[in-house]
Parts: structure tokens; sequence; C-alpha cells
């Protein structure tokens, strides 16, 4: 893969699990890193991390619910390092496990909020910069194979991530006449804070029998993987795919 020396990659989420490794990777390939979560200790620990190996990084505390926090994060990214190239909108919840008929009005916006209108903020204020920089550029939206997957007492993370799919088709026709290409990933069960979460809510019996039967591999996924497939999107050897939706989730779809 070509190298991504004095490029500029925006990560949210970056705090822990592929965003984390995402941003990893965006600098071992020489791109300079803005990484964006709610957690500053732990954005602070990956800055010092990065720029030990010899990269450089910045980071900035952003909610993406909010427009304010999102415009000031693509501020920061641009007046650090002077423009924006990449963007991998990544942040996202899995909220409270309910039937629909117990879920709290306000778990539904809590979630919709930052998985969906995150999204839309991020792209907003992403393409805007990107557009105003006049070098095109790329980005990546995070989503789930519940972006095509329900299952139940999750109502408002599947609608979440459904979402992706339509926001991430239209807003590609909008920006690749400019040059920005816009996709959307949707991994499978990998080893994050999140899916270990999911493992104790259903316990591991059933979790690793899902991994055995329902994945090719029979395993989950490593989040450097899904991380060197969003740089992949991102990079010039995908310079022909926008509008997209790639898949690695070691054949869980497939089966299912």
């Amino acid at each position: 893969m070509s190298h991504m020396n004095d490029k500029v990659a925006l990560i949210t989420g970056a705090s822990s699990g592929i965003g984390r490794a995402t941003a990893e990777a965006f600098a071992a390939r020489g791109a300079r890193v803005v990484l964006a979560a709610r957690r500053e200790e732990e954005l602070a620990s990956l800055v010092m991390e990065i720029e030990a190996r010899g990269g450089k990084a910045t980071a900035i505390r952003t909610d993406v619910s909010v427009a304010s926090d999102v415009e000031k994060m693509v501020a920061h990214a641009v007046e650090t390092f002077g423009r924006l190239d990449y963007a991998v909108n990544n942040a996202g919840i899995e909220g409270q496990w309910a039937l629909v008929s117990d879920l709290p009005e306000e778990e539904w916006d809590r979630v919709l909020g930052i998985n969906l209108k995150g999204a839309f903020l991020c792209l907003k204020y992403e393409s805007r910069a990107m557009l105003a920089g006049g070098h095109g550029g790329a980005i990546v939206n995070v989503g789930s194979v519940n972006s095509f997957l329900g299952f139940a007492s999750g109502s408002a993370y599947v609608a979440s991530k459904h979402g992706l799919i339509g926001l991430t088709t239209s807003v590609s026709a909008e920006l690749a006449p400019q040059g920005i290409r816009v996709n959307l990933i949707c991994p499978g069960i990998v080893d994050t804070p999140m899916h270990r979460r999911a493992r104790g809510v259903i316990g591991d019996a059933l979790y690793d029998q899902v991994l055995q039967h329902s994945v090719h591999t029979r395993r989950a996924g490593r989040p450097e993987e899904i991380a060197r497939s969003i740089v992949f999107l991102c990079s010039d050897e995908a310079s022909y795919i926008t509008g997209t939706t790639l898949t690695p989730d070691g054949g869980f779809t497939l089966t299912i």
C-alpha cells in the first residue's frame, strides 16, 4: 500500500478498539493523525505512543452528537496540520439492549444521536473542510454487520447502523464529482471492548457457538484487521471505490 506521508487523517472514537487501531495504522503509513473521542486520558496516551514511534498526532475531546464539538474537531485538524485528507467516522455505542416495547425514548435518541446523527455531523463538517482544501479526500463511515441484520432487543443500534447505508450512498453521490470518496465498512465480530460487553450479555457459550458455527474463520476479527481495510478504502489503491460497503466479517453474513 502506498505511503500517506504529509496527509492528514481524522478518526473519531479513537480511544479504543477499531478507532485506536485505525489511528495507529494511518500513523504507520506516514499520515498525521487527529484523534477524537470523549475519553481524554486514553487519547493523550495514544498521542504519546504514536509520537514515541516517530509519528505526528494531536487529540481533541469530542462528542459527535454535538454539532459545536464536531465543528471544533474539524477546525482543530485543519488549524493543527493545515488540511484534511481522510476521515473515519467510527464513534458509536451499542446502547441499552431492550425490547422495543420497553426501550426508553431517551435511549433511542441517545443511540441514534451518536451513531447516526453523529456520522451526519461529521460528514457535514469534514466535507466542508475537504471542499475548501480543494484536493479531494476520502471518508469512511463505520457500520456493522447489523447494517444488514437485525436482532431482538437491538432496535436502536440496528436502526442506526442501517441508516448509515443510506447516508453513505447519498453523500457519496454528492461528493464524488468533487473528488471526495465516501464508503461504509461493516465489520463483523471483532475483539473490541464493545464485543466483550456483548459476550457478557449473551454468555460465553452462545458467543462461542456463534463464532464456531456462523463465522467461516471460526474466530473473532482483530481491530488491526479492520483498520487495514479502512486505510485501504482511503488509499489511492481504492481510487475507483465510492458509495459502497466493505464487509470484513470472516464470512459471518454469508452464513446467516
